[in-house]
């Protein structure tokens, strides 16, 4: 699992990753790379590799669950391999969503980060109010926390952002990285609150926060 489509590529192709595979290996390809990215290598695999079996399966799931073996994986490609990915993807993960061909596991994903990012905001933009209004950061998490509207995941980063504590679970330039794919694969500009949301985490990035937590928005509001 690494960062971008070039780093896939600088492994599979530059490195020699795909052409030390054995005939009839599987390549589960992990990374969260945008439909662009994934159809990229899918391409890339068929014209060099055609024994080789192509799984698209990116992750759900930051620093903590990676290490518990807590991940959501959201794998799609042939159903007749699955079988033997199985105790892979269960060492690696707590529930495997198969989607159907390559290339769903990613859309699903972008989807999937979609919703964080607006949960995120959520946090960061409700913490910013709170204490622009004068209020404490206890009063406005000890106001959130425990009702419908919070998640677990919310809830753990209220509590970080009380603690001012924002070293990366999720580092934002990746959450952003992320944002832009969703909006390059949805292609067109109806997506206006996540283009929007877009632009004011990129402002935080370029004043130097990229590599804390995506909840380090919350004190960039605030300023």
């Amino acid at each position: 699992m690494v960062t971008d489509t070039d780093a896939v590529l600088a492994i599979a192709r530059d490195q020699g990753m795909l052409a030390a595979l054995s005939p009839g290996a599987i390549w589960v390809q992990m990374s969260t790379i945008g439909v662009a990215g994934i159809e990229r290598l899918a391409a890339l695999v068929a014209a060099e590799r055609p024994d080789v079996t192509f799984l698209d399966a990116p992750v759900s799931g930051s620093k903590d669950p990676a290490e518990q073996g807590l991940l959501t994986i959201f794998a799609s490609g042939p159903e007749e391999v699955r079988p033997r990915v199985a105790t892979l993807f269960d060492a690696l993960g707590q529930r495997t969503v198969w989607v159907g061909a390559v290339g769903a596991g990613t859309r699903l994903k972008l989807v999937a980060n979609t919703w964080l990012a607006f949960a995120a905001e959520a946090v960061a933009a409700s913490v910013a109010l709170g204490r622009r209004l004068g209020l404490e950061i206890d009063t406005v998490v000890g106001g959130l926390s425990g009702g419908p509207l919070v998640s677990p995941w919310q809830a753990a980063k209220l509590q970080r952002i009380a603690m001012n504590e924002y070293s990366a679970q999720f580092a934002l330039a990746l959450a952003l990285k992320d944002v832009h794919l969703a909006l390059a694969a949805a292609g067109d500009d109806q997506l206006v609150a996540l283009a929007g949301l877009a632009r004011e985490w990129e402002q935080v990035v370029d004043a130097g926060f990229g590599d804390e937590d995506v909840t380090v928005v919350a004190r960039s509001l605030e300023s």
